[in-house]
């Protein structure tokens, strides 16, 4: 029996496998010349283990689970004082810089990822593994199939890398799925040259209807001047972030 019981509706999948627990911990760069790191999920703290070897690194955990808690104070004495209860989107990591690291539930990654936008600039590095089709589109270039609103929004601000695949088997439960492990570390880029929230407006509403050139999708943000531009005969998915960038300025104007 498993030390712990994974709840369904916090989308638990506990990691059993030692050698993928080390990868991933060893995934961490230290880009940005940060000291904390943050694990979101930890569980049993199979890759807990693995970061706490890493001695030039101050972890903390965040875990909203009461029994995975307990077990992580019986377990980890070590941890004492850096076990954080509740709900990581809810709360306000009070560190100047940290890096994020975890296993996180499928049915949160897309709002970590918002909120790890919000702080980027606290936040250097994230390392993670999700579900492998988020990962991929998360990761894909401009041009492809997969790319969509978070590979927009990810690399205006991070490099982004598609580390390696995760099985199914290696859970406990195993998901329906594969995995994926990623890594985005912070680029150059200080600000957008446009209205930033302007910015995600036109990337969001662009490609909830990608099918269409974005003459037709942005209807309800262009007026005709603007719409001459070569821009708007493409689709979402062929725009670069710095093309992005354009239309937004184009459109603000």
């Amino acid at each position: 029996m498993y030390p712990v019981r994974a709840k369904k509706h916090l989308g638990q999948h506990f990691l059993k496998d030692e050698n993928i627990a080390r990868k991933i911990a060893e995934s961490l760069t230290g880009h940005g010349g940060y000291k904390h790191v943050v694990e979101i999920g930890p569980g049993t703290g199979m890759l807990t283990k693995y970061l706490l070897e890493k001695k030039e690194n101050d972890v903390s955990v965040v875990e909203i689970d009461r029994e995975s808690v307990e077990f992580l104070k019986l377990n980890f004495p070590q941890l004492k004082g850096k076990i954080i209860e509740g709900d990581f989107l809810k709360m306000d990591i009070n560190l100047p810089h940290y890096a994020i690291i975890g296993n996180f539930p499928y049915n949160i990654s897309s709002q970590i990822f918002f909120k790890t936008l919000e702080h980027r600039n606290q936040i250097p590095e994230v390392v993670c593994m999700i579900q492998k089709e988020v990962a991929q589109r998360i990761a894909s270039p401009p041009g492809s199939k997969e790319y969509g609103i978070l590979s927009v929004l990810l690399s205006a601000f991070y490099d982004i890398e598609y580390l390696f695949t995760v099985n199914e088997t290696v859970f406990v439960p195993p998901p329906k799925v594969k995995s994926g492990v990623i890594r985005l570390t912070r680029n150059t880029t200080a600000a957008l040259d446009c209205d930033e929230k302007q910015f995600f407006n036109v990337v969001k509403t662009a490609f909830n209807q990608r099918r269409k050139t974005l003459r037709n999708a942005l209807k309800s943000l262009t007026f005709a001047p603007v719409a001459e531009s070569n821009l708007f005969n493409k689709r979402a998915e062929q725009l670069s972030v710095g093309e992005f960038v354009e239309l937004t300025k184009l459109l603000s104007n």
